[in-house]
């Protein structure tokens, strides 16, 4: 070839490098340079097109990267076949945005009081932390976790929840997400387990991605359906019984029982039981939990820093057995702890001096003065609206008498900017629920918005406060 007859145009904004590279490497793919073709060295078309041979390089540069053209030792520039590298050509699709509206509201169950977090006490306790003397923090710790903090980690267990382990059977990890799938090797690839529905949503994609076979099991008033458990082929059995989620049920000491009973039938079983927010309990003492009653190392416990402290600190933990201790020093012997040293030390600091008994007795007074105002205000929309689930946690369940179906109502409080969820959407079968009902989160919330937010949600809803009689 002698000379590329290219147009450049020198008044737009894109680089001349950039123009020549999109060209030669159309009238390759056109067919307009046949494969094997000589290109003119860099000098001569610098020349013919009075650009600079800086610009000429850094086209054929970026051609010869993405394969369209070869560079030859003392020869030149060589077109090379389209069909190599024609999906170089193929436009990139823009990446869809996620959807990010901006709520007046938020009732998002999973939301804390994050105005309320001791931040003087943990600023001091990092600045204590991160000093020279530490510098052994910087290095690779037991891969189960820091001693300190999982002793720690099992006196308080102890003391609040009745759970008795050891520090060796407790496993620390960056969230249930990450401790979950490190239960699921130890267990043998036939194991059929069983969650709750409606539950935790990201329970039911975990076996998903493991490929371990999964199936729903309903929730009834007092908790998981320990009938419908038995009569299934589940070997273990997924729980959140202390407060279920998201109905907000309470197992009754009736089917815990017979829970640890069904465990117990058969040497393959366990309980998986997440406490995931045991610590806030408004109507009576805290429930002890579940494995505290398990005489035959059946249960095992997981729970998280999430709702006592802050979702973002990442720490979840927990409970093998010590039956199933030795199956995960063998399989795990060389893994690490997926949670940083200094933070790992740093909540151990938190509990050891105190200030982790004493935050929790503030958010839980705290969280039930929420919930209490959050009760008082939907009391005067009875009986078109009634709340359960408010033993415990930092969410509510609204069941709504109107002829709105659940996705209409949360459509409807998505346009008056308030964001809810429906109960509906945490079932894995799609059952309509019906009259519809509504999960409910009050912690990230001050009364005042909880007030506001929950005349706001009516009104878009089209319910009327009832007036008071004249006897009260």
């Amino acid at each position: 070839m002698d000379m590329l007859m290219f147009q450049l145009q020198r008044s737009i904004s894109t680089p001349l490098y950039k123009q020549l590279y999109r060209e030669i490497k159309q009238a390759i793919i056109d067919g307009k340079i046949s494969v094997d073709t000589k290109l003119p060295s860099k000098r001569k078309l610098a020349e013919f097109l009075d650009i600079s041979q800086t610009t000429v390089e850094l086209a054929y540069g970026q051609l010869v990267a993405e394969g369209f053209i070869e560079s030859r030792a003392r020869k030149g520039f060589y077109a090379q076949p389209v069909e190599e590298v024609a999906y170089l050509d193929v436009p990139q699709e823009k990446p869809l945005a996620p959807e990010r509206l901006e709520y007046r509201y938020d009732f998002n169950p999973a939301a804390i009081d994050s105005r309320s977090f001791p931040f003087s006490t943990w600023r001091k306790l990092s600045k204590d932390l991160l000093d020279e003397s530490n510098h052994g923090l910087l290095l690779s710790g037991h891969p189960q976790g820091d001693e300190t903090l999982r002793q720690e980690i099992s006196r308080y267990l102890f003391q609040s929840r009745g759970v008795v382990c050891e520090a060796d059977q407790i496993i620390i990890g960056s969230g249930t997400e990450q401790l979950m799938p490190l239960l699921i090797r130890l267990l043998d690839k036939t194991i059929v387990f069983g969650f709750e529905n409606p539950g935790y949503a990201l329970t039911h994609t975990i076996f998903a991605h493991h490929d371990r076979k999964a199936v729903p099991i309903s929730i009834e008033t007092d908790g998981i359906n320990v009938g419908e458990l038995e009569a299934s082929e589940v070997d273990i059995a997924y729980v959140t019984p202390s407060h279920q989620f998201p109905t907000g049920a309470v197992l009754s000491a009736t089917k815990r029982a017979q829970l640890l009973n069904w465990a117990a039938a058969k040497p393959e079983r366990y309980i998986i039981e997440d406490d995931y927010d045991s610590e806030f309990r408004y109507t009576s003492r805290p429930i002890p939990a579940l494995q505290s009653m398990d005489v035959s190392g059946r249960v095992i416990y997981i729970s998280t820093f999430s709702k006592s402290l802050m979702p973002s600190l990442r720490i979840a933990y927990m409970v093998l057995p010590k039956r199933l201790m030795r199956a995960y020093r063998q399989t795990f012997l060389h893994y690490s702890s997926s949670v940083p040293r200094i933070d790992q030390q740093l909540v151990s600091a938190f509990m050891k001096e105190g200030h982790f008994s004493r935050h929790l007795n503030r958010m839980r007074k705290l969280y039930k003065k929420k919930l209490e105002h959050l009760t008082a205000v939907l009391h005067v929309f009875a009986p078109q609206v009634s709340v359960s689930g408010q033993q415990a946690g930092m969410h509510i369940v609204l069941t709504i008498q109107t002829a709105l179906t659940e996705n209409e109502l949360i459509e409807r409080a998505k346009g008056a900017g308030i964001r809810v969820f429906g109960l509906g959407s945490y079932d894995v079968e799609g059952k309509t629920v019906s009259p519809p009902k509504i999960v409910l989160g009050f912690g990230g919330l001050t009364e005042q918005e909880i007030e506001s937010g929950i005349v706001h949600l009516m009104a878009c809803w089209e319910i009327a406060a009832q007036k008071s009689s004249s006897s009260e």
